[in-house]
């Protein structure tokens, strides 16, 4: 199987190996960091099978938060191991972050951001993983959860609008391969994609902004002002 993967997601059973320090939900006190947080996401993406074909792939991704007592800027780490971001995917990603923070009025001076892609060997390539992962990073900052059986794929626009990705059909596929429940996907179809096929007990649905998506995902607003839990 083709380890070049379009995607972006974690299983937090691995996840003591990379962040012994952040269990799931938990919150530490610390000299320098006011709290941490990890989260677990799927991502949406394709790769290509043994038979040479395109087809959707689940995969997954860990994300941690830690907010620092300093006002230095926001700091974003990829882990090179299990797997790793490509060096656009990155791009795409730190991009996704600051324009949903935009979007939630988040002040992000003193975040430190960690992503690792737990399939072993496998590079996360293309954008559709952005908006997911930008999403997840306000998520932990505001104290929402997204539930493991929820997805998203497509991009952040300047103006906080869902911007379209492609091999939309195969990645529902693959998400309904996987009993994914929730998906969510650009409101804007990109023009190459044909009409697909909702898995059973599957519930896909096209959104416009950001703040869509975020209230979609968490069952909360993204505009809400109350304080991180």
């Amino acid at each position: 199987m083709d380890k070049r993967l379009n995607y972006a997601g974690v299983w937090l059973l691995l996840l003591s190996g990379l962040w012994a320090s952040l269990p799931d939900w938990a919150w530490a006190k610390g000299e320098d960091v006011v709290w941490r947080r990890v989260q677990s996401i799927r991502i949406l993406g394709t790769t290509v099978n043994q038979r040479n074909e395109l087809v959707g792939a689940v995969g997954e991704v860990a994300v941690g938060l830690e907010r620092r007592q300093d006002r230095q800027g926001i700091m974003v780490t990829f882990r090179n191991a299990p797997g790793q971001f490509s060096p656009y995917a990155q791009g795409a990603v730190l991009t996704a972050i600051d324009r949903v923070a935009r979007q939630a009025h988040l002040d992000t001076d003193s975040w430190s951001v960690s992503f690792a892609v737990i399939d072993p060997g496998v590079v996360v390539y293309g954008d559709s993983l952005s908006a997911m992962a930008g999403i997840a990073v306000a998520a932990l900052a505001k104290g929402d959860e997204i539930p493991r059986d929820a997805v998203m794929t497509g991009t952040v626009t300047e103006d906080g609008h869902i911007g379209s990705v492609g091999q939309v059909p195969l990645k529902v596929k693959a998400a309904g391969e996987k009993h994914l429940r929730r998906v969510l996907v650009p409101d804007e179809t990109d023009v190459s994609d044909a009409d697909w096929q909702t898995p059973f007990l599957m519930q896909v649905s096209p959104v416009r902004s950001v703040s869509d998506a975020y209230e979609a995902l968490t069952g909360r607003s993204l505009e809400d002002s109350s304080p991180s839990r």
